[in-house]
């Protein structure tokens, strides 16, 4: 069974600290680690109590020293059933939360990135956001897909042109699925490979506040 490694999760806040404030995962990509992506950690809003979930899968070699949220067959096309296992690991951990928070934002790079899009895919009512660092959509409709066409979440996807680990086909069916499947912010960097450069990072913390701006000026239901 795949599951979430609970003690390896990196939290921004601990205890009472998080009671009552939005919860941000960070996923990071294949080959890498929960403390990756948690260095962007103070150059984000403060808002969110942030927790950075590590993959529950180990590398295979040549990448022995980091973990996969699933196997990588075709690179930009995986295979749904472990896609799914992952997406019902990081639903289950959130299940099993002690409290649950006010709403759930996504942050993932790479893998990650495809994982915040998968779990939007999944449990479109459960998240107010994804950001999708060098990422792409999988393959193949998903039961919510509709919904998300009627009620489309705010996504921001940011890509480098000089990214040569992504396919072409995978952002080019990422390029077709997302504008009509989310409220979209799209960034494409110059010269950019695949990683992250500071431009995108500015973009995407002026994306985050804005979320968490428009979630703050919203009435209480």
């Amino acid at each position: 069974m795949t599951t979430i490694d609970n003690a390896a999760v990196l939290w921004s806040a601990t205890g009472a600290d998080r009671t009552d404030r939005p919860l941000l995962l960070i996923l990071h990509g294949y080959g890498s680690h929960e403390g990756d992506l948690f260095s962007l950690a103070p150059h984000l809003p403060l808002e969110p109590v942030i927790a950075a979930l590590r993959a529950p899968l180990q590398a295979p070699a040549p990448v022995t020293a980091g973990w996969a949220w699933f196997p990588i067959a075709e690179p930009g096309s995986p295979d749904p059933a472990p896609v799914a296992a992952a997406v019902t690991a990081v639903l289950d951990w959130l299940d099993a939360l002690p409290q649950q928070p006010p709403s759930i934002g996504l942050l993932g790079f790479s893998q990650g990135g495809a994982m915040a899009l998968e779990l939007l895919r999944a449990a479109p009512d459960r998240f107010s956001f994804a950001v999708n660092l060098s990422g792409f959509v999988a393959s193949g409709p998903q039961h919510s897909d509709a919904e998300l066409a009627e009620r489309p979440v705010p996504v921001f996807w940011g890509r480098g042109t000089a990214d040569t680990v992504i396919p072409t086909s995978a952002i080019e069916r990422t390029q077709a699925w997302l504008p009509g499947h989310s409220t979209l912010t799209e960034r494409i960097y110059e010269g950019l490979p695949h990683s992250i450069s500071q431009a995108e990072l500015g973009d995407v913390v002026n994306f985050l506040r804005t979320q968490y701006s428009d979630a703050a000026s919203r009435p209480a239901a």
